[in-house]
């Protein structure tokens, strides 16, 4: 686009413009005239006075309240203003100041009266929220940090006079506390550590009346509970911590560094320390019972004290959730026979509700508690029990010693207002040597259990087979005996039927027997008589020849009976005595010679 064509199109705008900026330059130096928008303020500076006293302003002022030269405390409203000639007076136009919720502003004066002595913020005045400026000066504001802060909203403020700084609302979250800290007011007296309680300041959001009222610079006792604050970080500083908690099964003792010098309520009986009543200084004789309490953890302390009962751990690298045991380790001993060995003890004890307080006055803390009495009074109770038995009588006799050391360590206790509940013997660790010999022997013996087990776990099994068989051939038994019941009937049927053939036998036999009898009887004389008879032919024989020849007859005739030869086919010859008897024999007989009865020479006989 070309410059012609741009004028041609927007000229119009431009001389409108101008012709604006030309009537606002006239109005302003021809007329005097001022035009203040509706969100804006003017702020004059009168540049010279050429008549009057007042044509300079006061040593140190910076503000003019009477119409010196110089910056004026008036400020000019939203609208048209006249007579502020532009040759006289110089016309700086403004916002208005605008503090958005959850802000506030601090301001500081750069005109006003000097600080009191000992003074850190300048004291309060009324000014309507610092939008009069003239005010503040003649109610004898002062110069500086102001003590007074501007809530949030929107103000007409002559920035000239007050710079304001816009700083965050103070919150406090539920369930917290804030620690105040002033940094204005009278010094703390000696041996204070905190101011005390100061009523009417609505929670240190009035900070001139905190001051007015007699408050003390420093650390406050009193603390602010959860909300929004309007509390001027210049005058104070919180910190905001978490509200005191006492658990369950847990009471709070309450120890207070500021109050008033506290008297002991516990008479002579109790001389470890002091206990006192609530709001005085020292350890408070009742406790916090469990809840929630806004203390301020700078000026109270509270100790908590477990109600329920604690176990405490002798051994390395086991600590319950409190914590308390976490630097107790496994204790070592040594016994009467020269070993050392490790034992783990768990010690149960019991801290009352009305005792506690005693318990903190005493010892200051459960840790001291645990570090002063518990850990040397059964260290060293173990390590005494120890000396007087040897390692094997130890580890026997675990379940006494853990008695005995149960009644003596509740005896030591109750003198610290502790109660022991009980205590407990962990893992005891012996020598290396030591625990072989005794795994090995007992290892052995369980061998032994095993074996004893396995033999009668044998002697069942054979009971059980024997029971099986005897159950399996239960059928067969039975069987048999049927079969011997009939067997017995069949013996005695076979013995009826065999009795009864026999006497028929017999009655048969003894028939049979006269028969033989008689037949034998008869065939005896008939044998004798044909005996007889032979025998008479014979002895003829015999008489009518020599008994030698009767014998050879007879040889003779016996071998003829039986076919046998009395001669062989053939005869082997030659001299001498080859055919012995029988050729001889036979040669007699052919000749019918009868020999002789005399003796048969020797040579004969061969």
């Amino acid at each position: 686009m070309t410059v012609t064509l741009f004028l041609i199109r927007f000229g119009w705008l431009i001389v409108l413009l101008l012709a604006v900026l030309f009537f606002k330059v006239f109005l302003r130096v021809f007329l005097g005239t001022v035009i203040v928008a509706k969100d804006e303020i003017g702020i004059v500076n009168k540049k010279w006075v050429l008549l009057g006293k007042n044509r300079t302003l006061p040593d140190g002022a910076i503000v003019a309240l009477h119409g010196e030269a110089g910056l004026q405390a008036d400020t000019l409203a939203p609208g048209i203003h006249f007579g502020l000639w532009a040759w006289q007076y110089s016309i700086t136009l403004a916002s208005f100041t605008t503090i958005d919720k959850g802000q506030i502003g601090i301001v500081e004066a750069r005109d006003g009266k000097p600080m009191a002595a000992g003074r850190v913020l300048a004291k309060s005045v009324e000014s309507n929220a610092f939008q009069n400026a003239r005010q503040f000066l003649d109610n004898g504001g002062q110069r500086g940090p102001q003590i007074a802060i501007i809530p949030p909203g929107t103000y007409r403020i002559n920035t000239a006079l007050f710079v304001v700084t816009l700083v965050p609302v103070l919150e406090i979250p539920d369930n917290q506390v804030g620690i105040v800290t002033t940094k204005d007011g009278a010094p703390l007296p000696t041996g204070e550590i905190a101011g005390k309680e100061i009523p009417g300041h609505n929670l240190f959001q009035d900070a001139e009346a905190f001051i007015t009222a007699g408050g003390h610079k420093g650390l406050q006792t009193q603390v602010i509970l959860a909300g929004r604050y309007f509390i001027n970080p210049r005058f104070a500083t919180v910190e905001v911590k978490p509200m005191t908690e006492v658990p369950i099964a847990n009471v709070g003792v309450v120890i207070a560094y500021v109050g008033e010098e506290g008297v002991d309520v516990t008479g002579s009986e109790f001389k470890h320390g002091n206990l006192v009543k609530k709001g005085q200084r020292g350890v408070w004789v009742e406790p916090l019972d469990p809840g929630k309490y806004a203390i301020n953890p700078y000026t109270h302390k509270v100790e908590l004290v477990p109600t329920a009962n604690i176990v405490l751990n002798w051994a390395t690298g086991k600590s319950e959730a409190h914590k308390l045991d976490e630097r107790l380790s496994t204790i070592t001993v040594r016994s009467s026979d020269g070993f050392t060995f490790n034992l783990d003890v768990s010690q149960i004890i019991h801290v009352p509700r009305n005792d506690a307080p005693k318990v903190i006055a005493r010892f200051g803390t459960m840790a001291n508690l645990v570090t002063q009495v518990l850990e040397p009074t059964i260290g060293n109770y173990f390590r005494n029990a120890a000396q007087t038995s040897d390692v094997i009588e130890f580890l026997k006799g675990r379940t006494a010693r853990q008695k005995e050391a149960k009644d003596a360590i509740q005896a030591a206790l109750t003198e610290y207002n502790v109660n022991a509940i009980d205590t407990l013997i962990g893992d005891i660790t012996p020598p290396e040597a030591l625990m072989k010999t005794l795994t090995d022997r007992k290892i052995a013996e369980q061998e032994q259990v095993t074996y004893k087990t396995q033999q009668l776990a044998e002697v069942t099994r054979k009971d059980l087979q024997q029971a099986k068989a005897m159950a399996d051939t239960q059928a067969r038994v039975v069987d048999a005996e049927r079969s011997v019941s009939i067997s017995e009937f069949a013996a005695q049927a076979a013995v009826k039927k065999a009795s009864g053939e026999a006497q028929a036998k017999t009655i048969n036999a003894e028939a049979d027997a006269q028969v033989i009898t008689t037949v034998g009887n008869a065939e005896a004389e008939k044998t004798k008589a044909v005996g007889t008879a032979e025998a008479d032919v014979i002895k003829l024989k015999i008489n009518s020849m020599e008994s030698r020849n009767y014998a050879a007859v007879q040889i003779a005739q016996a071998l003829a009976v039986n076919h046998i030869k009395l001669v062989p086919d053939i005869i082997a010859g030659g001299g001498g005595e080859q055919g012995g008897l029988i050729n001889l024999l036979l040669a007699k007989m052919l000749q019918g010679s009868v020999m002789d009865d005399r003796p048969i020479p020797p040579d004969e006989q061969k």
